[in-house]
C-alpha cells in the first residue's frame, strides 16, 4: 500500500524551484499538472479517486468561488477551500504547428 504525505504546505524550496501553486490560484483555461496532495489522508485518497492524483495532468475550466476542472475528459467541481490542498505547476502551452 502506498504511503500518503500529510503535509501543510510544500517542503522548503519547492515551491520557489517548481513554480507549484494551489490549484486555487491557476487562472481559468491554465493545463497544470498536479505536484502534491496535502492535508487529511482520507481527503487525499477520496482526490486520488476521483482523479485528481500526482502528475496527473488537468485544465482550470472556470473559476468563481469554486474551481471547475476537467480531469480524465470529466468536469468536477471543487470548493476553493478544497483546491488550496491540490498543488500544481503549470504546464508549458503548446506550440502551434504549421500547416
Amino acid at each position: 500500500m502506498s504511503k500518503i504525505r500529510v503535509l501543510q504546505s510544500p517542503p522548503a524550496g519547492q515551491a520557489a524551484a517548481s513554480r507549484s501553486c494551489p490549484l486555487s490560484q491557476v487562472r481559468a483555461g491554465t493545463c497544470v499538472r498536479i505536484k502534491q496532495l496535502t492535508g487529511n489522508p482520507d481527503l487525499c485518497h477520496r482526490l486520488r479517486e476521483m482523479g485528481f492524483g500526482e502528475e496527473q495532468r488537468i485544465k482550470c475550466v472556470l473559476k468563481n468561488g469554486s474551481v471547475v476542472c476537467q480531469v480524465c475528459n470529466v468536469r468536477l467541481g471543487l470548493s476553493a477551500e478544497l483546491a488550496d490542498s491540490i498543488w500544481v505547476e503549470p504546464l508549458p502551452a503548446p506550440q502551434a504547428t504549421a500547416a
